[in-house]
């Protein structure tokens, strides 16, 4: 199959070389096209593993993404061992607000939407202050305790609670 696009996986089916998905990067994702600076949106911080820009539509005075810098699908499809993966999140969202001078971090919403209450399927969590500043539609879409977003302790919760996949 010399040329061909065409690889056949361990299990025997043909999958296509030129998949949307290719070393973490989905050229269909916005977020992984923003993290690849294809899209004219500042990168706040960008290293290897976490990147962070601002929201489209922000929902307080500060509101960021923290987005892995390769392709995660949402929290729904996360395991155990992205425990720390999430940690790290949230420790560049508050090195990202105290840059911001934001210093009360008692006054912040950290969060995830769950699916399918997430408009892109790249994991990334909400950075929102001050909280207390949040509009009506942003206190709803942003609602602590709702079906459609959950807490990042909420979700280490959930994630410890899963078995380690091997």
């Amino acid at each position: 199959m010399e040329g061909s696009n065409v690889a056949v996986t361990q299990s025997g089916q043909s999958s296509s070389k030129t998949s949307n998905l290719t070393e973490g990067y989905d050229k269909k994702c916005i977020f992984c096209r923003i993290v690849n600076r294809e899209m004219d949106t500042e990168l706040l911080h960008c290293d290897e593993d976490i990147s962070c820009f601002r929201d489209i539509k922000p929902g307080a005075p500060h509101h960021y993404l923290v987005v892995p810098t390769k392709h995660v699908g949402n929290c729904k499809s996360l395991r155990k061992e992205h425990v720390s993966l999430v940690k790290r999140m949230v420790e560049m969202g508050k090195e990202i607000l105290q840059k911001n001078n934001v210093m009360d971090l008692n006054d912040v919403r950290f969060g995830f939407h769950w699916p399918p209450f997430c408009s892109v399927t790249h994991l990334h969590l909400h950075v929102l202050a001050p909280a207390s500043q949040m509009g009506f539609m942003s206190r709803l879409f942003y609602r602590l305790n709702s079906y459609w977003f959950i807490t990042v302790e909420q979700l280490i919760e959930l994630l410890n609670s899963k078995e380690e996949t091997s």
